[in-house]
């Protein structure tokens, strides 16, 4: 290799390597760089406070939490942690599925944002000898299809087995194909999807809801269709 061209390969490396350096410091510096000399205490405390507010106000939903149809919502049992997402839902009634009492803290918080509480208490469905009672299902139906409560929050425990039956049975009642009432079922129970939820599903009877709805307080729903005669 002749002297020129081993001059010439050293220049194109050092070129090289200042165009990297460049390039570097382009990417990590600044942009844009806004310097506040000595701001005044007050802007800080407001900073400050807004902070507290945003950390006060975080807004957490409960598990299994979703939109079930207009107004209407599902999740597993709330806690405290979760009243500030509730409270930005502007719930009208809250309808449990539990059989226990309800706890002091959730009963003050439904006083205190005026929420009408709906107990509609069963228990699972466990093989063999325990099984939902349709008449309880029906009733909870009747008081879902009353726009009068809504928004409305369904919950039972962790907001998979019960509240995918009562989902479920609802579905039937809008002419869901059993095919997306089913796939929507293991969605929310996954991993622990009962056998005897889906049967209780596909053999539920929806004319004994009817019977029970408040014709003119009915929701607006495209799927729900009227009432048989």
């Amino acid at each position: 290799m002749s002297e020129a061209q081993s001059n010439a390969d050293k220049v194109d490396t050092v070129a090289q390597e200042h165009a990297i350096i460049s390039a570097t410091k382009a990417v990590s510096r600044p942009q844009h760089v806004i310097t506040i000399s000595n701001p005044p205490w007050s802007a800080m405390d407001d900073l400050m406070g807004e902070e507290e507010e945003v950390f006060e106000e975080a807004l957490i939903p409960p598990e299994n939490f979703n939109m079930v149809s207009d107004y209407i919502y599902r999740s597993s049992f709330p806690k405290k942690k979760h009243f500030s997402f509730l409270k930005k839902l502007g719930l009208k009634s809250v309808l449990t599925l539990i059989l226990e009492d309800y706890p002091e803290q959730n009963m003050k918080f439904l006083e205190e944002n005026k929420i009408k509480f709906l107990q509609f208490g069963i228990a699972g469905n466990k093989e063999p000898f325990v099984q939902i009672p349709e008449n309880k299902i029906s009733a909870a139906l009747a008081a879902i299809l009353d726009r009068r409560n809504h928004p409305m929050l369904i919950h039972c425990n962790k907001g998979k087995h019960r509240t995918g039956c009562l989902i479920g049975c609802m579905r039937k009642l809008q002419h869901w194909s059993y095919t997306s009432i089913f796939d929507e079922y293991r969605r929310f129970s996954h991993p622990k999807s009962r056998s005897m939820d889906q049967q209780f599903i596909e053999l539920f009877d929806t004319r004994q809801v009817w019977e029970l709805v408040d014709k003119e307080h009915m929701p607006k729903w495209p799927t729900l269709g009227d009432p048989p005669i």
